[in-house]
């Protein structure tokens, strides 16, 4: 009995059968839910890559701390969308190719454009935030200049923008453009130019689940797509700068 769990451990998901249960929230446009179906970047592209891998998915759209939750009772095998950080990879294995590359920027009203060339400039302010963000520039995390004002999603942080109840926001670059555009919002808000943190997105699979060679045969068959016109396509379809993700490859946990 002992050889039979054993073996079974070592098979593919396809020879054993089993669905792959994925887990994330919204985070447009990398993955997200319009008219009961799911869309984005990193869905398109994991969708993709699982098919030629033989591999079945299941998907379910939940808050990130029900995610955690999921992964953590068993109840799902992988996340969309995750940080690959020292901490997340005590209960996470990461395919070694990252499904998309963020940059964070300061966003703006255009008829309150507050400078920001350097921490010290954002004295006092209100800056709207996500929980979900880990910023990776160590100046902006950890300073005391400002307040953090946390909200429950990217629209509702630019809803207060709109109403001055933030003086700036931080987010993604495409994720900002993308929310704005969904607000009708474009022509009222911009950016400032200053990166104020990169980082990326992955998938990451339950460890302890049997998923070890999906990591390695997923982080190869993405390096593949991204050579092929089909991801060209995707980006666009996105809004997408191609450059930024194409340098997406292989960075070391923070």
């Amino acid at each position: 009995m002992l050889f039979i769990v054993v073996v079974l451990a070592c098979l593919s998901l396809t020879a054993q059968g089993r669905t792959l249960r994925i887990v994330s929230e919204a985070w447009p446009p990398y993955i997200y839910e319009e008219n009961g179906e799911l869309h984005g970047l990193d869905y398109d592209v994991t969708r993709i890559v699982l098919r030629r891998l033989g591999v079945q998915a299941e998907w379910q759209m939940l808050p990130w701390k029900r995610c955690a939750l999921a992964l953590e009772q068993g109840k799902a095998d992988a996340i969309l969308g995750s940080y690959r950080t020292r901490e997340s990879e005590a209960t996470l294995l990461f395919p070694s190719e990252p499904l998309s590359r963020i940059e964070l920027l300061l966003f703006y009203t255009k008829n309150r454009p507050y400078p920001f060339r350097a921490i010290d400039d954002l004295q006092g302010l209100r800056i709207g935030v996500s929980s979900r963000y880990r910023y990776s520039e160590r100046a902006f995390a950890e300073s005391t200049q400002f307040v953090r004002e946390p909200a429950p999603n990217h629209a509702a942080n630019f809803g207060k923008l709109m109403r001055e109840r933030v003086h700036l926001v931080v987010n993604d670059r495409h994720t900002g453009r993308f929310v704005l555009a969904s607000m009708g919002l474009n022509d009222a808000v911009s950016h400032h130019p200053q990166v104020i943190g990169r980082d990326f997105l992955y998938l990451g699979l339950r460890r302890g689940a049997g998923l070890d060679d999906l990591a390695e045969d997923f982080a190869r068959e993405l390096r593949l797509l991204k050579l092929e016109p089909t991801y060209t396509l995707l980006l666009a379809r996105y809004g997408i700068r191609p450059s930024l993700q194409l340098a997406a490859s292989n960075p070391a946990p923070q």
